[in-house]
Formats: C-alpha cells, sequence, structure tokens
C-alpha cells in the first residue's frame, strides 16, 4: 500500500510539470476501487494558488453528465475519492478509461481542466454463462468425439482478463482450446474413453476458468454428461435362488415371495417383465401366480403339507429391448407344517358287555390313535376320561389297549361312557375324543335286603280278616332274575298258653311283600307277634335276607269293668285270671250283685265303711278307671273316691241317717266310647260294738267269710285302716322313685343319641298317671316305661313287648334284631328304659 501511495505522489507531480507545460491543464491518476477519502492530487498547489487562497475564491468540481465519484476539498484545495471508483461501471471495457472534471475558481472566474485516469485492478472473476452445463452423450460414442463448450467472460481487461480453461479429473474427458480466426477462443471437450452408461450412467465434471491478474480469479462451471443407455445388458435377478418358507395355512392371495431382477440399461432396455417358466410337480400350475411387472409372487390355492411340502418355480425376466433380453431364476418354496390335523382316534376291537366280576387288566377294547401332522404336531398323548374304572396301556406306536383297572360294581354304575381322549403337541393343541359305551352285565352278586332290620307294626285289635297290616320291601340292586325277590314268613310266633305259630296269625304276599291278617287280633289274647319274613331273589346260586317284624296289637276299648270280690274271699282266690273272665262276660251297663256293709252310729267324717274292687281287662286308658256315686244324689252321708274306690263317711253318723243306706256306684273306665259297671251298696247302721262284732266274727268264722266274699266289701276301720297305712307308705316310696328314676332316664335321653327297647320275655303291665296322681293298673307287670306326649288323655305306659320263646331249631345269627331297630319304627310315643316293676297300691 505504501507502494502505491508513493507512486500516486509520483505520478501527481509528474501532471504537475506536464501541466505546467501544457498551459494549464492538470492529469491525474488513481486505482478503481481507491477508498474514500483518498488523496488523488493536490490540486490547489498544482492550479498555483496560495494557501487559503483556495478555500476563499471557492475552489470547486463543476458537475458533469456522470458523477465523477471525487471530490475538492475547501480546506486545504487537495482531490479526494468520494465514492467507490469502478473502473468496469464507468468505462466498461474501454482502455483507458480516462475521466475528464472541470474546477472552477472565483474571484477572477477561471476554469481549468482536469483529467482523471481511472486504473484496472483485478478485482473481476471469470464468469460463466451458466452454473450448470448439461451434456448427452450417446454410450456408443467413440473416443475422440468434441462437443463445443461455450467459453468464461472477465470484465476486467489486459493480463486481468486473459482466461485460462481447465477439467478436472477425468479418465474419460478432457479439454481443448482452439485458437480461431476471430478474437476469441473456441473451447471444445473431447471423449478420450469409451462410455459405459451402465458403468457410470452421469458424468460430473468441473471446469474451471482462471484470469492472468495478479493474485489471479477463478470461475467454475458444473458439467452434467449425461450417458444415453443402449441395449447392452440383459436383467439380472439379485438372487439365483429364492429360497421361501410358506405355511401350509397360508391363505389365497398371500405373496410367495418379490422377485427382484435389474437391468443396468435405462428407458425401455430396462423396463422388466416377470413370467413363471416351470414348476415342479407340474400338477402345481394353478397354485401360483406372478404379476408380470412387480415380480410378486402369490398364492392362488391351498396348500397342504401332508400332500406336497417342497415346490420348484423357475422365473424368467424379459427386458423391452431390441431385441429383448432374459434372465432367469429358481424358486424353491418349503411348506411349514402346521398343526391343522387333530389326532383320529379309532376303535379296532370292542368286547362289550363286561361282566361285572372281570378281574382286572382284561382287555375291553383295541384302539389306533394317528396324526397326519409331523414333528411335535404329530406326536399325539392319550389318556381315558374318567381316569378309572379303565386305563390305557400302548401296545406298539399308535396303538392302545383299553383295560380294566378296578373291580367293577354293576350296582353301583351299571353303564360306563368312557372317552378316550387324545391331543397332540403341537401350539395350539388339537384334541379328538371318542367315546365308548361299556356295560356292565350283572351277576347274583347281591342278597336282598331290607330297608329295617326290624320292623315294628301297630295293629289295632278286632281287625277285619285280610286286613293289611304293613307292606314290607327288600332290595335287591341286581337286576332282572338276580334281582327279582319273593317273600314268605319264615319263623316266629306267640307264646303263652302253648305256642301258635306267626304262621296262624299272618301271611304275606310272595310277590308285593304285603303283610296282611288271617284272622282277627285280640289283644287280651296276643300282645305281641315276634316273627321273621325272608326275601329270597332268582339267581343262580340263590341269595336271601331276613327281616324280623314285631307285631304290637293295639288294645281297643271292648271290655266293660267288671267288680272283684273282697279280699281274702274264695272268688279272690281264684286270681287275676277269674276276675278277667268276668270282665269278658260283663257288658255295657252291666250290675253286680247288692254289696253288704256295716257302719257305726258316731263314726266321724272320712271313716272308710267299703272299698269297692273293680278290674278292666282291656289296657291303657281303657283300663283306668273311676268310681260315682250315682244315688242317692245331693248331700248324703256317704262319698265315694273317684279312683280308689274307697266308701267313706262325708261326715258324722247319728240316728237321723236311719238303720240302713242303699248306695248305687257306678264304675267307667276312660275308653272311647266309655264302658261302665254297677254295684249295689247296703250299708247298715248299728251300734258300734255290733260293728266291732262283726269284724271279729269276720276273721274267725269261714262262714262269715263266705258271707263277705259274698258282699264283695272289705270292712273294718282297725285292720283296715292298718293295711291302708302299710299301702300307703309302699306307694309313697314307690312313687318316689319313679320319679327318681324319671328325672335319671330324663338325663340320658337328653345326651343319648337313640334309645333302644330293652325287653324280654313276660307278661306286658300298662301303669297309667292320672291327673290327680290317683293308679289304676291291670294285672300284667311291666318292664318297658312309654313316655306320651299327647293331650289331657297321655298317661306314662310302661309298654314291653312280651317275646315269645323262639320255636325249636337254630336261630339264624343274622336275623338277631337290633334295639335301634324297634324305635326307629315306631310312630308316636319314644320308649326308654325302665326296668324295675311298679306295684301299686290296692
Amino acid at each position: 500500500m505504501g507502494e502505491r501511495w508513493r507512486a500516486a505522489v509520483l505520478r501527481v507531480l509528474v501532471l504537475q510539470a506536464a501541466w505546467a507545460l501544457a498551459g494549464g491543464q492538470v492529469r491525474y491518476s488513481v486505482a478503481e476501487e481507491a477508498k474514500a477519502g483518498t488523496v488523488v492530487g493536490r490540486l490547489a498547489q498544482d492550479l498555483g494558488l496560495e494557501a487559503g487562497e483556495a478555500e476563499a475564491r471557492r475552489l470547486r468540481l463543476v458537475a458533469q453528465g456522470r458523477r465523477a465519484s471525487v471530490e475538492v476539498s475547501g480546506a486545504s484545495g487537495a482531490l479526494l475519492v468520494s465514492s467507490r471508483l469502478d473502473r468496469e461501471e464507468l468505462c466498461g471495457k474501454s482502455a483507458p478509461c480516462a475521466l475528464r472534471l472541470e474546477v472552477l475558481l472565483e474571484r477572477p472566474l477561471r476554469v481549468f481542466h482536469v483529467e482523471l485516469e481511472v486504473t484496472d485492478i483485478n478485482d473481476n472473476a471469470p464468469i460463466f454463462p451458466a452454473a450448470r452445463k448439461n451434456l448427452s452423450i450417446a454410450e456408443l460414442s467413440l473416443p475422440g468425439s468434441r462437443f463445443p463448450l461455450e467459453g468464461a467472460s472477465d470484465a476486467d481487461i489486459g493480463a486481468n482478463a486473459q482466461l485460462s480453461y481447465t477439467l478436472s479429473p477425468s479418465e474419460h474427458f478432457r479439454i481443448e482450446e482452439e485458437n480461431s480466426n476471430s478474437r476469441s477462443k473456441s473451447l471444445f471437450l473431447v471423449l478420450t474413453k469409451a462410455l459405459d452408461r451402465e458403468t457410470i450412467p452421469v458424468h460430473r465434471l468441473v471446469l474451471t476458468a482462471t484470469d492472468g491478474g495478479r493474485p489471479s480469479l477463478t470461475g467454475t462451471m458444473e458439467l452434467v454428461i449425461s450417458v444415453l443407455d443402449a441395449n447392452d445388458n440383459a436383467p439380472q435377478f439379485n438372487q439365483s435362488v429364492y429360497n421361501v418358507y410358506l405355511s401350509e395355512d397360508a391363505i389365497q392371495g398371500t405373496i410367495v415371495a418379490r422377485m427382484n431382477a435389474t437391468d443396468l440399461d435405462e428407458g425401455t432396455n430396462r423396463d422388466v417383465k416377470y413370467e413363471i417358466d416351470t414348476i415342479v410337480p407340474p400338477r402345481a400350475s394353478d397354485l401360483f401366480s406372478i404379476d408380470a411387472n412387480t415380480g410378486e409372487i402369490r398364492l392362488t390355492g391351498a396348500l397342504d403339507f401332508e400332500e406336497v411340502n417342497l415346490y420348484d418355480l423357475n422365473v424368467k425376466a424379459t427386458d423391452k429391448g431390441t431385441p429383448p433380453l432374459s434372465g432367469h431364476c429358481k424358486v424353491v418354496l418349503e411348506v411349514l407344517d402346521v398343526n391343522d390335523n387333530a389326532p383320529e382316534v379309532r376303535v379296532t376291537s370292542l368286547s362289550v358287555p363286561v361282566a361285572e366280576d372281570a378281574s382286572v387288566g382284561t382287555v375291553v377294547a383295541l384302539l389306533s390313535v394317528s396324526d397326519r401332522d409331523s414333528g411335535e404336531n404329530g406326536r399325539v398323548r392319550c389318556w381315558v376320561w374318567p381316569a378309572s374304572p379303565f386305563g390305557l396301556e400302548a401296545t406298539f406306536a399308535g396303538s392302545y389297549s383299553l383295560v380294566l383297572r378296578e373291580a367293577l360294581d354293576r350296582e353301583r354304575v351299571s353303564e360306563y361312557e368312557v372317552e378316550v381322549r387324545a391331543e397332540d403337541g403341537g401350539a395350539p393343541a388339537l384334541r379328538a375324543s371318542r367315546g365308548l359305551r361299556v356295560p356292565v352285565s350283572d351277576v347274583n352278586d347281591n342278597a336282598p335286603a331290607f330297608a329295617q332290620a326290624v320292623y315294628t307294626v301297630l295293629a289295632r285289635e278286632n281287625n277285619a280278616a285280610g286286613a293289611e297290616l304293613a307292606r314290607l320291601w327288600a332290595r335287591d340292586p341286581d337286576e332282572a332274575g338276580n334281582g327279582r325277590v319273593s317273600y314268605s314268613v319264615w319263623e316266629g310266633g306267640a307264646g303263652g298258653g302253648g305256642w301258635r305259630a306267626a304262621s296262624s296269625y299272618v301271611s304275606v304276599d310272595a310277590e308285593s311283600g304285603r303283610l296282611w291278617a288271617l284272622r282277627p287280633l285280640d289283644y287280651e289274647e296276643l300282645q305281641v307277634l315276634q316273627f321273621e319274613v325272608r326275601a329270597v331273589d332268582a339267581g343262580e346260586p340263590p341269595l336271601c335276607g331276613n327281616a324280623t317284624v314285631q307285631l304290637f296289637v293295639l288294645d281297643e276299648n271292648d271290655n266293660a269293668p267288671a267288680l272283684l270280690p273282697p279280699a281274702g274271699s274264695a272268688a279272690e282266690a281264684g286270681g287275676v285270671a277269674a276276675a278277667e273272665a268276668a270282665a269278658a262276660a260283663a257288658g255295657a251297663g252291666a250290675e253286680s250283685g247288692t254289696l253288704w256293709a256295716w257302719a257305726a252310729w258316731g263314726a266321724p267324717a272320712g271313716q272308710v265303711v267299703a272299698k269297692i274292687r273293680a278290674v278292666d281287662a282291656d289296657s291303657g286308658y281303657n283300663a283306668w278307671l273311676r268310681y260315682e256315686l250315682w244315688e242317692p244324689r245331693g248331700k248324703g252321708p256317704f262319698r265315694v273316691g273317684l279312683y280308689s274306690g274307697e266308701v267313706s263317711t262325708a261326715r258324722a253318723l247319728d240316728e237321723a241317717d236311719g238303720p240302713r243306706q242303699r248306695l248305687l256306684i257306678v264304675v267307667r273306665d276312660h275308653g272311647e266310647p266309655a264302658r261302665s259297671a254297677t254295684a249295689t251298696l247296703s250299708v247298715s247302721l248299728v251300734e258300734a260294738a255290733e260293728a266291732a262284732a262283726a269284724a271279729a266274727a269276720g276273721s274267725s268264722s269261714s262262714s262269715v267269710s263266705v258271707s263277705r266274699s259274698a258282699l264283695g266289701v272289705e270292712l273294718g276301720p282297725g285292720a283296715a285302716s292298718a293295711a291302708t297305712n302299710v299301702w300307703l307308705v309302699v306307694a309313697i316310696c314307690a312313687v318316689s322313685s319313679l320319679f327318681l328314676l324319671a328325672v335319671v332316664l330324663y338325663g340320658a335321653s337328653r345326651w343319648a343319641p337313640r334309645a333302644a327297647v330293652l325287653s324280654g320275655p313276660g307278661p306286658t303291665t300298662l301303669v297309667c298317671a292320672s291327673e290327680v296322681g290317683s293308679w289304676s293298673y291291670s294285672q300284667r307287670h311291666s318292664r318297658s316305661l312309654c313316655v306320651a306326649d299327647g293331650a289331657a288323655k297321655s298317661d306314662l305306659m310302661v309298654f314291653s313287648p312280651n317275646f315269645p320263646p323262639p320255636p325249636p331249631g337254630p336261630t339264624p345269627k343274622d336275623t338277631q334284631p337290633e334295639p335301634s331297630a324297634l324305635l326307629d319304627t315306631v310312630s308316636g310315643p319314644s320308649f326308654v328304659p325302665f326296668s324295675a316293676p311298679f306295684h301299686p297300691p290296692s
């Protein structure tokens, strides 16, 4: 920069000298692109002005037609660069570039001519007409072919505008310059090597123009050379063999493979169409199709691994050039097995029915199991459902035996629905099953069995002959003849008065098991009848079962009360049997003869005069007696105990009562309807001494005893009252014992699950407790206590069957009744044990 400044100063000095010689014209030179403020020359000095004169005389430039880009400093009078100087803008390609300026000076007015030369610098790079040049050259062009190019231009002049060209490295092209007669140079692109579009379809080169300036500037242009194709390449597949795997369950339309054949040519030369040349096996030609344009092979049918598992397809690709060229490849399609076949279960042999006594291991059926799939899909697992009593045993591959694993019982299961299930090893697994109906044939292995070991039958006396008493039923779970049961009375009877076989009282229907009476039953003759019923099936050999039947005869009120002779009489010596016979002979409303008794005048109230004794052959409520004074009615001197039958004074006797009183006493039972008997008692009123003498005489004379027996009363306030006291003590003790025993039994019944009936041979006694606590009884002793929970007529009953001794012969051990069985069959009162007999006061 300093050198440039010194050169400018020297140039100004030279101009000043020249101006002096030329008569006043000043010439300056300045380089283009000088910065604003650069001093071009000291114009005031060069014009010969003194210091300060330039400002005083207003030294200035006169505007011309175009902008000068210089100005005169008013203070110093120097010519300065005021704006950018661009030679190419001011003068273009003209050389030299001189600007003519006029300088005006006043006082006096003078005009000076100044010439300013703008010198060129290398500030413009070469420029091509376009940044990119596209060329198309045939692929078959020969080396040495020349292709003209348009050169670059440079706005500078002189050496700065001298251009040279270079081309980016290429083995196929080079650049040549040729001087023509004209002032411009011709530029050519020369082909040095044959082109191959398939190798390099487009060549991209850079052409560079460099000027002669210092430093030099360059300009570039991109040459895009497209090689025009020729059909010199056949289509090529990217693989010679395509290995494809496809599941056999692929649906129609599934893409098998996409062929990709490429042709290195272009245009129509590279357009490829596809076709399937051959298929192996040939019958599969309808299974596949190919798109001629895209090369997609699609499935047009259904695959089946079990039929064909491998296909070979030869595919051809042909271009559209002239002549057309072709390429080939092979598609190997391997079909993959899917689990699309369920196992198959076939029965090859079936042996039914199976006897229920068949041994374990017996072969029932032979089966064959197969699966058309392969690998895990064809591996089959088999089992039987339900798991018992049958099982599977594998004999060899795919064959199984259905065998018996457990003992059979036709009565429990008469027929089996067996399902043989098979499952393959696929995912998801497929299953198959085969149902087998295996009936079990019967053998006579079950004896008839009654629902109860002991049947308790309650029958009212006086039933009609042929009346049905009960229905017995024995179950035999066998079938057909093995389960057909017939019934018969096997053994048993009633004791007392000689053995009487049960078959004389009852019979059983052989087919229906209906138990019916052969004749009317009489409670007073028979209370309990025990026998066995046998059930026999029709199998071979026949089997049988027994049941014990206990027939209890229920009492009816068919006997009226009968009066008993007084104690100690001959009639009393006849025993209870005579009294029962009398009671059985008595009808409703029966009357006895007149009874006699003595009473002393002055006897106090409550003194027992006599006691009426009666008995009822019935039992229970039907034998519970009560005594009523029928005549005289009203307030008589005597009264009768309601349940004791004692005739006592209602008040003190006096002479006003007369010498004799006639009493009519009615004895009634509690049956429905009630039965009764009447007794007439004649009471003679005598002196006390006479009454005592009569009592003493009665105790020492047998004739008097006979007379007393005819009277049917008990006399004497002395001996009779002593005996009565003894009986009262006994009664109180007995009642206390009964109460304590009842409490114990009640506690036992609360904790014990069932109560058994304990009984044994012997006469039956019925004990009844009245509302007022008095007792009446039959002449049968009791060993069982029955607690009834009924209404007002319910009572405590001791009710024990009188089992007769068994008939001669062996007694089967399996026919002994269980105590609890009797309890289960009794309806109504519950039975509780009571072993001690009760003796009420007489």
